[in-house]
């Protein structure tokens, strides 16, 4: 029998008020059914709100050492449940095993490492100019937060975005995406044998539309942190403006790699198609773009089709798979409609293209890993995020005219440059326009302890995760101290 899960509100698993569930498909084989999940609505959001506003003061009244503890036990039941939450992860979102306990062991650090977050400092004094006086400042939860997460990473960025939250002494409403419930699910359990108290951290699952809207109108809700599309960023950014609360969006990426003249082409080569058909290519920082100086670009291209065109695919739960299948039907759809267009606009298609078809395919969303040549700037998949296993490959007469390119494009959240030329990197890390800026590595891939974030229209200015999580998730209280009297 398939089992029906339900929202996490106030401590209490409870279905949602419409009574309505949604099924939760495996990209893989969509003969298997998951599990039915609540399918949330405005009710729900108010409900999760207030149970968040509730508990509230309890919860920042505890001083972050006592916070700690709760994140520290989260950390060790989620490590304990590695195994079971990266099968989760794979049924449902379709990424290699090996990709999700990578990403579940992060979760575990994440929430560790934002555990010792809450043993430092949060606050500095400041010289006043009495010298009677004590200045200094502190850092103050925002109050109610909202997470609204997407798919591509459901362990990963729920927890970059939860974790400091809570630790910082905020509660926290969940949104997880609608095609990644399960673990969120499994989030939810952990907290919950953690010994949260009650309404400190509340779970959503369904569609994102009315809930997001619903949340981020709440009264109670001071803060929105939201991962995804830029169609759907700009709107809770709008609804955020018209409630006047904080907000942080962290959005598409067109990620290129530079090959200059010079480079290792075996590493340049390995990292490229690496950052681009790793987890299908569905990474908001997966390379999309390699610009290559023309000295390079006949053998890099030769290499990356011959290493392309041997990569196996298949269900994520297949070790031997290198990328597993699209996270759903109109994921795949729109990457083959990307692919169609860059055959249209004249590009030249060197493998793949195609979904792939017979035996174990035709019951999942698998697109076959494609490479064009002869891309020009002006091209769609030269320019928007595909969110698929393709690779677009431009060719540069110089760096100058490469890292030209590599800026030409609405985003701007990682850039990669392969170069033994000192001079070159220092010129390109000032020139380009990238919140994430790598020299001779992957475009795909974040350091927990290390700010993220993007610039132009990746981001809405903020950074995530490392120290600099602090930024959104308080604000400054400027305090000043003196004795009563004159002072003689």
């Amino acid at each position: 029998m398939i089992e029906t899960f339900h929202d996490y509100i106030n401590g209490e698993w409870v279905p949602a008020a419409s009574g309505r569930t949604t099924a939760n498909i495996n990209p893989a084989d969509t003969r298997d059914v998951i599990g039915y999940y609540a399918a949330s609505g405005p009710e729900d959001a108010r409900r999760a709100a207030e149970a968040a506003e509730a508990a509230l003061p309890g919860w920042r009244a505890l001083a972050g050492p006592q916070r700690a503890k709760y994140l520290e036990q989260a950390a060790s039941l989620m490590e304990s449940r590695l195994e079971e939450i990266a099968r989760t992860l794979t049924r449902e979102e379709g990424k290699t095993l090996m990709e999700s306990r990578g990403e579940t062991a992060r979760g575990v650090a994440l929430l560790r490492y934002y555990a010792g977050e809450c043993w430092r400092a949060c606050g500095e004094v400041i010289p006043a100019s009495s010298p009677r006086a004590l200045m200094f400042t502190r850092r103050e939860p925002l109050g109610v937060v909202a997470a609204i997460t997407p798919w591509n990473f459901p362990v990963a960025i729920p927890l970059w975005k939860i974790a400091p939250a809570l630790a910082f002494g905020n509660t926290v409403v969940f949104k997880p995406a609608a095609l990644t419930p399960a673990v969120a699910v499994k989030i939810a359990e952990v907290f919950e044998a953690a010994g949260l108290p009650k309404g400190v951290f509340n779970l959503l699952t369904g569609s994102g539309g009315e809930v997001g809207q619903a949340l981020v109108g709440h009264p109670a809700v001071k803060g929105v942190s939201f991962t995804g599309s830029n169609a759907v960023g700009q709107k809770i950014g709008a609804w955020a403006v018209q409630q006047g609360i904080k907000f942080q969006l962290e959005m598409g990426g067109k990620n290129p790699v530079i090959v200059a003249a010079d480079a290792d082409l075996d590493q340049a080569v390995d990292l490229t198609v690496s950052g681009a058909m790793r987890s299908a290519g569905q990474k908001c920082t997966a390379t999309s773009r390699a610009i290559v100086v023309e000295p390079a670009l006949d053998e890099f291209i030769d290499r990356v089709v011959r290493r392309v065109q041997n990569l196996p695919v298949g269900p994520g739960t297949d070790e031997a798979a290198y990328l597993g299948p699209l996270a759903s039907e109109p994921q795949m759809r729109s990457v083959l409609d990307y692919i169609q267009s860059g055959a249209d606009e004249g590009a030249e298609m060197l493998c793949g293209g195609v979904r792939l078809q017979g035996g174990l395919y035709d019951r999942g969303f698998y697109v076959q890993p494609t490479v064009f040549a002869g891309v020009s700037p002006r091209m769609k998949i030269a320019r928007e995020e595909i969110f698929g296993p393709v690779l677009a490959v431009l060719p540069a007469a110089d760096l100058d005219e490469a890292i030209h390119i590599a800026n030409g494009v609405p985003y701007g959240l990682s850039a990669s440059l392969f170069t033994r030329d000192l001079g070159a990197a220092l010129q390109y890390i000032a020139r380009i326009e990238a919140g994430m800026v790598r020299v001779n590595g992957e475009t795909a891939g974040v350091e927990l302890q290390a700010p993220f974030g993007g610039m132009k229209s990746s981001s809405s200015h903020s950074r995530e995760q490392g120290r600099a999580a602090i930024e959104f998730f308080t604000e400054i209280k400027t305090i000043s101290l003196e004795p009563a009297g004159d002072g003689k």
